[in-house]
């Protein structure tokens, strides 16, 4: 189900929870600004997440509130573990779902990354 990524940041939601160790999730990469794992229920040959380690819901919120060293670490971060799977060449897609239109479903920022096989066109039509 969609959220509206307007409302505060919610402590209980899964991403913060795999981020507390409570919940187990199979780790690619962290740093002091993110976290990398793999999607429970993948999309293509690799689909992996990558969160940021602060509090924050959607990318409006992200680059709205967090400081220039966060913002930039965990972009490096995200193309870090693409380069990590091999997917600089050939290629590799990016989605952020933010809010209700957006289709995000977690309220923690958070970047999926798709690669290993051509994926098509971006949107059905």
């Amino acid at each position: 189900m969609p959220i509206d990524a307007t409302k505060p940041y919610d402590d209980s939601n899964i991403f913060a929870r795999i981020l507390r160790g409570e919940i187990p999730a199979k780790r690619v990469y962290e740093d002091e600004f993110a976290l990398a794992f793999h999607d429970i229920a993948p999309q293509a040959p690799v689909h992996v997440l990558v969160i940021p380690k602060g509090r924050y819901v959607s990318w409006d919120d992200f680059s709205a509130h967090a400081p220039d060293a966060e913002i930039a670490g965990y972009i490096r971060a995200v193309g870090h573990v693409a380069r990590e799977h091999g997917l600089g060449e050939p290629g590799y897609r990016l989605l952020a779902n933010i809010g209700g239109h957006g289709g995000q479903e977690v309220p923690h920022l958070h970047v999926h990354l798709f690669g290993g096989r051509p994926l098509g066109p971006m949107l059905s039509q």
